[in-house]
Order: C-alpha cells, then structure tokens, then sequence
C-alpha cells in the first residue's frame, strides 16, 4: 500500500502578476486567507513566498514573512515551508532572515540555473551557509533539484553533516534552463535517490498536471500552485484552491490516499522547530 500523497501548494511565487490573474495572492493577508482555504481543500505544506504589497515584485523582507507566518500559526495545521530562493535578493543576509522564523521547512536550492531571464545563483558557501543555518533551527530542507547534479551536491551536504537525512527532495521540471519534464527523466531523478528519501514534483506551466499524475503513480508527492502554472487548462485562468481540490480527485481516483498536515509531518519525519529567533 503507498504512503499517502503530500500535497504542497505554491500559492504566490514570485513571477505571477495582478494583471495576468487575479487569483495570485499578493499581501501577506491575501497569502494567508489563500493558503487557509487550500489547507481546506487538501493540502498539508505551503511553500511560502512574498511581494511588495505595493509594487507586487519579490521582497526578501523579514517583516513580510514574519507576518505570514504569525497569521497561519495557531491557525492552521499546515507545514509551513519558507523560501529561501533568490529572485527577490541574491546575497546570503537578504536569504537568510527569515529562516530565524523557525518554520517546520525552508527550500534549499542545491546548485545555479540558467533562468529564462537570469542566472539563479546559488555559489558553494551560500548554500552551506543556509543549510548550516537550518540545522541550527531544526529547519528540514526541501532540497530543491533542477538538474540531475543537485541531486549529489544535497547528499554531500548531509555526508558532511550539513544535513540530516533522511532528505526530502522536489524535483522542479519543465522549466526552460532546467530539467526537461519527462517521465523518463522522472524515473531516473527518483532512481538517483538514496532508498529513505522522500520527494515531491513540481512541474512548470503545461508539465504541472502530466507531473502530478506520474508523482502520484510513482510513489511521490506533488506541488500544485500558482508559482508553477496560472492556468487550469490552456486558456482557462485557475485558483490555487481548484489545483489542490483537483489533485485530490485525481489521487483518489487512483486509489490513493491524501495526507493530512500532521500525517505528513510523520511521512516527511519533521521533529519540533526551535522557538522563533527574536
């Protein structure tokens, strides 16, 4: 029998505008009320980003964050995942503020890529030092693979004691710069792990729901969003909400069983974060 599904929702990202949907959340109240009604829906993890509520781009502000975080504490179950990406601040002190908010998991990007638009760096110390920084927390990384060499460079993290395994990896596919969404490049990324890993799939625009389905078949766990794709089918805008309610149908259509937020703390083996840093 398959462990249950862990449903992660990206609700806000960092690229998605107003003015191409309206269902993006933007303020931190907006992220807040969202990542509520798909906890509703069937979500157990929210991968949280945040905006200047003003000019909507990407902001590595600690206060943003803190607020986030305050609004879904004590009022939700979910698995409160922070990134720690670099769109809205390349350097090392803009990435890592926020892990002092002790959430339960904070992304952890392996290694550089080549975006559409920039180079996402991600250099050898900055990625040692924000994992050093999430094991002093209590933080579990998701480790964050875009390319087949991510894979390595996260178990020589937990070989130097970077990390503690077992190691939870996404697999970002369908990105141009990265990782082709195909189902044999799927199986061998899977197949790259260590056998007590567990791990997600996000795929980008149109991959989205052909990757949900294989992570579901496979074994794995899924990331559904509005940071990976706006639309529910071509030319039809979605919410956040109907990607979760529409991952769930499909699972169980195939027999397989949604986790709760707490059932997947225990699939993820999360232990209790460290008190927040004042």
């Amino acid at each position: 029998m398959m462990t249950k599904l862990v449903i992660t929702v990206a609700p806000t990202g960092s690229l998605p505008m107003k003015s191409k949907t309206p269902h993006v959340p933007i303020t931190p109240k907006e992220i807040v009320e969202c990542a509520l009604r798909c906890e509703a829906a069937g979500a157990a993890v929210v991968h949280v980003h945040v905006r200047d509520p003003e000019t909507q781009a990407p902001s590595p502000r600690y206060d943003l964050f803190q607020e986030v975080v305050e609004g879904l504490r004590g009022r939700s179950r979910l698995i409160l995942q922070v990134s720690t990406g670099g769109r809205a601040g390349m350097s090392y002190e803009e990435r890592c503020q926020r892990l002092a908010l002790c959430p339960e998991m904070a992304s952890l990007t392996t290694g550089s890529v080549n975006f559409p638009d920039a180079v996402y760096i991600n250099s050898p110390s900055l990625i040692e030092k924000l994992a050093a920084d999430m094991l002093r927390y209590r933080i579990k990384p998701e480790m964050e693979i875009f390319d087949t060499s991510m894979i390595a460079n996260a178990l020589d993290l937990a070989a130097r004691g970077l990390a503690r395994p077992p190691l939870h990896f996404n697999f970002v596919m369908g990105l141009k710069g990265a990782i082709p969404a195909t189902a044999e490049n799927l199986m061998h990324l899977k197949s790259s792990l260590p056998a007590d890993a567990t791990w997600t799939v996000s795929g980008i625009g149109p991959a989205q729901l052909p990757m949900n389905v294989l992570g579901i078949v496979l074994g794995g766990h899924v990331r559904v969003g509005l940071e990976d794709n706006i639309y529910y089918r071509k030319g039809v805008l979605a919410s956040n909400e109907q990607l979760v309610e529409r991952v769930v149908r499909i699972a169980r259509e195939l027999g397989r069983e949604v986790a709760s937020p707490d059932e997947a703390r225990a699939i993820l083996g999360l232990t209790e974060p460290l008190s927040v840093v004042s």
